[in-house]
């Protein structure tokens, strides 16, 4: 049995799924060696958005897989952690929208994935927390740095020092998630959402995400004119004429990436 499933829907939409429902989608080593390999199958593919999920209802990931973890020495440790941020930055760096759906528990290097995503969106049922400092550790998957990123040093701090978990709805108060749904409408709502984004051009999105996450790490005008480069590149594209041509003829684009 397959590991991580990869399944592409109809719109240019790919799921990518944590498929070790009955170990809550630890990250075991094996699993993280095929997580890598359909990141790289994507990057071939069509598909123009990731939905990233965890199967079943209970969890989205629960983190490092600690029973596999308890077997091995301080070196080994060490380099399972490494290898989890490693493929958690392959997640973060797909060129295409990555939206983690977050339908149960998001626990330690499991929330540390959804983090690396662009859009997470979670069930009200589900809890999200790094939780490492109960452990004794600390988060070693890029916890420490993309949390405070996203909800600012103070939150993150609380969050990371307490090891404490928040709900859907806090979550959702602290700008953790962009939105939290009911468990039976979390799928519908998501793939919705995904539909949307892949619908529109899809060097434009690519473009899009590269301007935002390479000018968040510059001074402001040095991402200005990184935003200005990222934008010149869609105005040669077919793609381009044909979003113009279409909202002059009253109807929906019909994109191809060209």
């Amino acid at each position: 049995m397959s590991l991580v499933t990869l399944d592409y829907l109809e719109d240019y939409i790919a799921i990518l799924t944590l498929n070790r429902e009955e170990a809550a989608n630890s990250l075991s080593q094996d699993l993280l060696e095929e997580l890598q390999s359909k990141t790289e199958e994507i990057k071939e593919s069509e598909a123009r958005v990731v939905i990233l999920t965890g199967a079943g209802k209970k969890a989205f990931c629960a983190g490092a897989d600690l029973k596999e973890r308890a077997g091995m020495t301080e070196k080994e440790v060490v380099a399972a952690v490494k290898k989890i941020g490693e493929t958690i930055l392959k997640i973060e760096q797909l060129p295409i929208p990555v939206i983690a759906m977050m339908n149960g528990a998001a626990y330690g290097g499991g929330l540390e994935l959804a983090l690396a995503c662009d859009i997470r969106v979670m069930g009200d049922h589900a809890k999200a927390g790094l939780t490492e400092t109960s452990l004794a550790i600390i988060p070693g998957a890029g916890g420490t740095q993309r949390l405070p990123r996203l909800i600012g040093p103070g939150q993150a701090k609380r969050l990371i020092f307490t090891g404490k978990p928040v709900s859907g709805e806090e979550a959702l108060r602290l700008a953790l998630v962009e939105n939290i749904y009911s468990s039976d409408q979390l799928e519908e709502e998501t793939i919705a959402l995904a539909k949307q984004m892949a619908g529109n051009g899809p060097i434009a999105l690519k473009q899009a995400k590269q301007a935002i996450n390479n000018g968040l790490q510059m001074n402001l005008l040095s991402g200005l004119a990184f935003e200005h480069e990222c934008y010149k590149f869609t105005i040669p594209t077919n793609d381009r004429i044909e979003g113009l041509q279409a909202f002059k003829e009253k109807r929906s684009p019909n994109y191809k990436g060209e």
